[in-house]
């Protein structure tokens, strides 16, 4: 993991505690990804990562599921879900949306369903007749 993730580290022998937050969290990530899970889920897996852990970490994400395992990923990083997911859902306040093909979603029905404005659509009139979406 230390050569795969680029961990820094004093030596392999170095304690998880001893590495800083995103040394750590390659490290986390990897530990996980070796393991070959038939499902994996991940929470905010580039937080706090360079741009260039934050790559490699989604590309062995890419790999798993590649293989055939089920990747998870639940992120505040829209950018991040709009990278690795190929279907996409929204919690609001308690709320699941309803899952829909990344590909398909556009930005602006995303941050309804972000808002918590489930069942409307960027076309469909807000309350009071005025459009859905305030800029």
């Amino acid at each position: 993991m230390v050569k795969q993730f680029n961990v820094k580290t004093a030596g392999v022998g170095a304690s998880a505690g001893s590495l800083s937050g995103g040394n750590l969290q390659k490290y986390i990530v990897g530990r996980e990804i070796v393991q070959d899970p038939g499902v994996l889920i991940v929470s905010q897996p580039t937080w706090g990562v360079d741009a260039g852990a934050a790559a490699a970490i989604h590309q062995a994400l890419f790999a798993l599921a590649e293989n055939g395992s089920a990747v998870v990923v639940i992120s505040q990083d829209l950018d991040e879900l709009l990278t690795l997911s190929d279907h996409l859902a929204v919690i609001n306040l308690g709320t699941l949306s309803p899952g829909m093909v990344t590909a398909e979603a556009s930005i602006a029905e995303i941050g309804l369903l972000m808002g918590g404005l489930h069942g409307m659509t960027e076309h469909q009139p807000g309350p009071n007749g005025g459009n859905a979406i305030v800029a």
